[in-house]
């Protein structure tokens, strides 16, 4: 059974979340993103000790950011899950997607214009 998301979402893996850094996740607004999401793995069981908790802690810091800056901070989001919870993740995503869809799209796409690509980060893009 293949499990269907949203066609508009953009997957970028990375070895661990912690690998991604607040400017991944401001960046990817300014790259065209409306709403992000950071998929880690559940806490306490990250293979590289505490690279979930270091995720967790820079994606406050970014809806901190976003809330300052008035792009508002329920643009991004993260959650932990289990590689065998992709029917969770198709959620998610789902309700993720809704919501940003809700919101409309960043004032900051319109501002920089589209056409760049979200090179390297450890979210997924909506």
């Amino acid at each position: 059974m293949r499990l269907q998301y949203p066609p508009n979402l953009r997957i970028i893996e990375v070895p661990c979340t912690g690998k991604v850094d607040i400017l991944h996740l401001l960046q990817a607004f300014e790259y065209g993103a409306d709403g992000v999401i950071v998929a880690g793995c559940k806490e306490g069981d990250c293979h590289y000790m505490a690279g979930n908790l270091h995720a967790k802690t820079r994606v406050k810091r970014a809806k901190e950011i976003l809330d300052t800056v008035g792009l508002g901070a329920e643009r991004v989001a993260m959650y932990n899950l289990s590689s065998g919870e992709g029917g969770r993740f198709v959620e998610i995503v789902t309700e993720m997607t809704n919501k940003i869809l809700e919101l409309g799209p960043s004032p900051i796409r319109s501002a920089m214009g589209k056409g760049k690509m979200v090179r390297e980060a450890g979210e997924v893009t909506t």
